[in-house]
């Protein structure tokens, strides 16, 4: 019978001094759209994005909040640095100022404010970003985020020392987080565990003014598993 490991210390990235380490991402209006204006963006290396409130999203009208919707473009080489400095699958759970600037080069700013990049559009044949989609995320605006999730400590976990194997079961949770406590990733130390223990969604401990978006709180992240390589099959002659 599985057991659930109860002396679980899950590590949680905070987003102490978040973005103060990554470029402020530069932007430019977009004034007109369609794939002929988006293919000369490209061609000059600048990436089609566009910014807006994450209740723009809102199925419901009457919960729909003013969109303050922006087109833009971005320049390919610094969000290809961002990228490295970040790594995925954290990128669209880190927050980064924003300056709307009217033109390439100019100093005339338009608007500024934190952002949350919520998705990557690239090529299915050449892995090349086409568009980016970013929220505001203004101190105080609540935003629902997939925060990735990463296991740590297995080479001092004692099942896989008998062993057993990690089962992956979840990825990533879904919080709706004050913008300034998203966590750029949640750590999750297995060293404990044994063979049939494993860790539930509740046992993740965050932020207080974090809510998890789950209808079941018990469902598991990852469990340890037997591999028995004991007592194989005999072959058939």
């Amino acid at each position: 019978m599985s057991k659930l490991w109860r002396g679980l210390k899950t590590v949680v990235q905070t987003p102490t001094g978040n973005s103060h380490h990554y470029h402020t991402i530069q932007a430019i209006p977009r004034e007109c759209t369609g794939n002929r204006v988006s293919t000369r963006d490209r061609a000059q290396g600048r990436i089609p994005a566009v910014v807006f409130s994450q209740g723009l999203l809102e199925k419901s009208p009457a919960n729909r909040s003013p969109s303050r919707k922006q087109l833009l473009t971005t320049e390919r080489k610094q969000i290809q640095t961002i990228l490295k400095s970040v790594q995925l699958p954290f990128f669209c759970s880190t927050t980064f100022p924003l300056q709307i600037r009217a033109g390439s080069g100019s100093s005339v700013l338009l608007d500024s404010g934190r952002v949350l990049p919520i998705k990557i559009h690239r090529d299915e044949e050449s892995g090349k970003i086409l568009n980016l989609v970013f929220v505001w995320a203004d101190e105080g605006t609540k935003l629902k985020v997939d925060v990735p999730v990463v296991f740590k400590g297995e080479e001092d976990c004692p099942g896989f020392k008998k062993g057993g194997s990690l089962n992956r079961i979840r990825t990533s949770l879904k919080y709706l987080c004050p913008a300034e406590h998203i966590p750029p990733k949640i750590e999750v130390d297995v060293s404990k565990l044994d063979i049939g223990d494993r860790v539930l969604m509740h046992d993740v401990e965050v932020h207080p003014s974090l809510k998890l978006l789950s209808k079941n709180e018990s469902m598991p992240m990852c469990k340890i598993v037997a591999t028995n390589f004991e007592n194989p099959e005999p072959m058939k002659v």
